[in-house]
Order: C-alpha cells, then structure tokens, then sequence
C-alpha cells in the first residue's frame, strides 16, 4: 500500500480515537484487508457493559486495570479474518497486544514512534516479538 493509503487510514485511527472517554489518553485503531477495505474500528475505554465512571479514568492504576487498549477492541470487533491485514494504531502497541496483533496474522502496522517516557508498555518487547513474527512494522509521522 502506497504512503498515500496509509495516511488516510491512520487519518481515521485518529478520528476514531475521539470517540474515547478517556480524558487524558486517546487511542485509535483500524484494521485494513489487502483490498483497501476497513474490517475492523477500535478505540480505548472500558470493556462493553462495565459502568463507564469517571473515577476510573481519573486513578491512573485503576485505569490500567480497567480499560481496553483500542487495538485489542479492534482485533475483537472484527467479524471477519485479520490474516495479511494493516492495524492503523495511534500509539505503538504496548507488548500484550502485540501478542494479539501476531495470533491474528496481522502482517503490518503502521503507527508513531514510541514515547520513551511509555515504558510501562514494554514496547522493546513489542519490537521483539514483531521482528521475531515477520510483521513489518512501519512508522508514519503523528499528523491527524
């Protein structure tokens, strides 16, 4: 897929990145088949049917306990095979769901760079494992 392609879709990772409720951390995700087509939207926030409080978002422990990462919602939202597809992501994924990433058969993702000051999310690890799996791993400027 061409630069042209890929901007577009990180484009609509990012849009759907507002839709989290998270105040402080917005992250979008979105799954592309070899023909262009979108199979999969994915945002961050609380798993379906847990009471979406407030405080859960404030308390940065609690948050991490609670919230689904936007790539792991898009990988559960697809209803058809990810394998040889693209995830859009607007944050590098953390190393638990790149491990989701992988078992899918995601072969690209296409993101920013890591802040290094996000070393809570291992994201050497990622890098690792998506070497060691064959997924290419492309780096797009942060422009919404």
């Amino acid at each position: 897929m061409d630069t042209k392609w890929h901007k577009r879709f990180f484009q609509l990772a990012h849009h759907v990145a507002s839709w989290s409720k998270d105040p402080t951390t917005q992250v979008g995700a979105c799954i592309v088949n070899e023909d262009k087509q979108v199979i999969s939207l994915g945002f961050n926030g609380l798993p379906r049917g847990v009471e979406d409080l407030v405080s859960r978002y404030d308390d940065r422990e609690t948050k991490y306990k609670f919230v689904s990462h936007a790539e792991r919602n898009a990988l559960d939202n697809a209803f058809v095979d990810t394998k040889g597809s693209t995830l859009y992501a607007t944050l590098f994924p953390c190393n638990e769901c790149a491990k989701g990433i992988i078992q899918k058969g995601i072969k690209t993702v296409v993101t920013v760079e890591s802040d290094p000051t996000r070393q809570h999310n291992n994201v050497d690890i990622s890098l690792q494992m998506f070497k060691e799996a064959g997924v290419e791993v492309i780096f797009i400027n942060n422009q919404k």
